[in-house]
């Protein structure tokens, strides 16, 4: 040991020929070489749950004719005297949670209890209780649950201000991986702000390479304080296992979907009424910038927020309340995550001249009111829930679009499910340009024709179909 110990000296006194500030962080004794991630994992791993989700599943049943298994004769002899009927079927699923409230408040993600009809969560120390769901936003990929301790202590994450994270810092994950029962790794914060990632429509996430398997899904991304900095949420793998690159959700977005569970349990996003898309190297030079950051916008909605403070199409979003905005996503995020009533400053870029507007964080108005219609009858709209859009319907359902007309809300079968979806816009039918749920029914109601035009927009793509009656 003795050895030992000169030879670590030795080692030390060459490497500290360079500069003392380059050694202050080098060890000269056995007991920092001995340090250890034990009395973190102590303070933090009791705060974090596992998640047991059980959800009923329609199941088809096997036909006793192989010709009544056909897609085809099913539309006709989907009944169980044809064989076509269906049966439920339990399934299971497990995931992580972190308890964020010493009400028993717990957050998790989104598709950690999607569709549960029975939420268990069970505690590093073996304690279980059945949890009711506060909250669940599908577009943030989180949830808000809540146990009832009956009065028993519980452990108490701290949130950080995921905003003060550096790349470089050290992390701990701590989940259920696999099932096999909490699991602790450590690594670094590999990168912050990844915007193309794509899995909700919030996607900005903190990246990092401590191992993150299936079953860690809603554990806890904790910083060397014992800090909660981010939900773990998903991984890029080939194989399903770790890769080293996995993603968590910021606790400043945690934090916002917490704050909308305990009043209301209800999400409202601040609307600025302008939608942003992506600038490419080509648009640089003719914006005036430096590089290819920022929002650019491509349309401001008449008397919305961002047309009263006087923003233009064509403007660049560069940083909001002193954040800076990579991108339309960025952007979003940053929206997401401030109060209503707040003040939203936004610097911008016109033609390379910089300025500054101020607007108040506002939720998006409803109007015109949904008018929300399940579509009957024999048209290719029968099975369809349509609703009038307007800024508040644009901002639940995630679209970019422009705030008028008449949207496909859900599909409940019928005619519809075979070519319409949730988002679809209906731009025309036969002909005629469609403005209201209303209008939409006196023309399905009319028409007396064999074949039916209808202009859908779908994204960014526009769809013209002929459906025969």
């Amino acid at each position: 040991m003795f050895r030992l110990f000169s030879i670590i000296l030795t080692i030390v006194f060459v490497l500290c020929i360079a500069p003392p500030q380059a050694c202050a962080d080098v060890p000269v004794s056995i007991q920092q070489m001995q340090l250890s991630f034990a009395p973190l994992v102590k303070k933090t791993g009791p705060a974090v749950v596992n998640i047991y989700a059980k959800r009923v599943v329609q199941e088809q049943m096997r036909s006793i004719s192989p010709f009544l298994n056909n897609p085809f004769f099913n539309q006709f002899f989907n009944a169980p005297e044809f064989g076509g009927s269906t049966r439920e079927r339990i399934e299971k699923s497990l995931g992580s949670g972190v308890i964020v409230g010493s009400d028993g408040v717990i957050a998790t993600n989104h598709h950690v209890i999607k569709d549960a009809t029975e939420i268990s969560v069970v505690m590093s120390d073996g304690r279980e209780y059945t949890a009711q769901k506060l909250l669940d936003d599908p577009r943030t990929d989180l949830a808000i649950l809540k146990i009832d301790a009956k009065g028993e202590k519980l452990p108490v994450l701290e949130l950080a201000d995921s905003d003060a994270v550096e790349v470089g810092d050290l992390v701990l994950a701590i989940g259920n991986p696999f099932g096999v029962g909490q699991t602790v790794t450590n690594g670094i914060v590999s990168a912050m702000a990844r915007t193309d990632i794509g899995i909700s429509d919030y996607s900005f996430f903190i990246q990092t390479d401590a191992a993150i398997n299936p079953g860690n899904s809603g554990g806890a991304l904790v910083d060397m304080q014992g800090r909660l900095i981010g939900i773990n949420s998903t991984i890029v793998s080939s194989s399903g296992g770790s890769l080293g690159i996995g993603f968590a959700i910021p606790a400043n977005m945690v934090k916002t979907i917490i704050d909308a569970a305990q009043h209301g349990n209800k999400v409202h996003r601040p609307w600025t009424g302008m939608i942003g898309q992506n600038i490419t190297s080509d648009m640089v030079e003719s914006l005036g910038l430096k590089s290819a950051q920022g929002s650019l916008v491509a349309q401001v909605i008449k008397e919305g927020p961002a047309d009263k403070v006087g923003i233009k199409s064509g403007d660049v979003i560069l940083s909001i309340n002193g954040k800076d905005i990579q991108d339309p996503i960025a952007l979003k995020f940053r929206l997401a995550t401030i109060a209503l009533g707040s003040p939203i400053k936004l610097q911008v870029s016109r033609g390379g001249k910089l300025f500054e507007v101020t607007m108040t964080a506002a939720a998006p108005p409803e109007n015109p009111p949904r008018d929300e219609t399940l579509i009957k009858g024999a048209n290719p709209f029968s099975g369809a829930v349509v609703a009038n859009l307007s800024p508040a319907l644009t901002e639940e359902m995630g679209s970019f679009a422009s705030e008028t007309g008449v949207v496909i809300y859900k599909v409940e079968g019928g005619t519809a499910s075979r070519f319409l979806q949730r988002g679809d816009i209906i731009v025309s039918l036969n002909g005629e340009k469609i403005n209201s749920v209303s209008q939409l029914n006196d023309l399905l109601q009319k028409h007396d024709k064999m074949q039916w035009r209808i202009q859908l927009r779908r994204g960014q793509q526009v769809i013209n179909l002929i459906v025969s009656g």
